[in-house]
């Protein structure tokens, strides 16, 4: 299972978070930006935008490697690739 460290920082719009995914002996670095606005409508403000953005990594890593994760992208770019991410999401972070 892969080690998913998040470091989240504020920015004028919402947040960015700088990601490192660790598995079975290399990393890969991210830089995943999250707006306020669908921070909110992600997470129902059920979790911090850190915990939205390890949500949304390990969604990712169950469907593709860590090396076909896109170095920089806005969370919400997700959607995009695999439709069922947003309902998906909505239910991990109500756990």
């Amino acid at each position: 299972m892969a080690q998913i460290d998040v470091k989240v920082t504020p920015s004028p719009e919402g947040w960015v978070g700088q990601v490192v995914v660790t598995e079975k002996g290399s990393s890969t670095t991210h830089r995943v930006t999250l707006k306020r606005q669908d921070y909110e409508r992600l997470s129902q403000q059920k979790c911090s935008p850190e915990e939205c953005i390890r949500s949304s990594f390990e969604f990712l890593l169950e469907r593709e490697r860590k090396e076909s994760i896109l170095r920089e992208f806005d969370l919400t770019v997700i959607g995009r690739y695999f439709p069922q991410y947003e309902m998906e999401l909505a239910r991990r972070v109500a756990k």
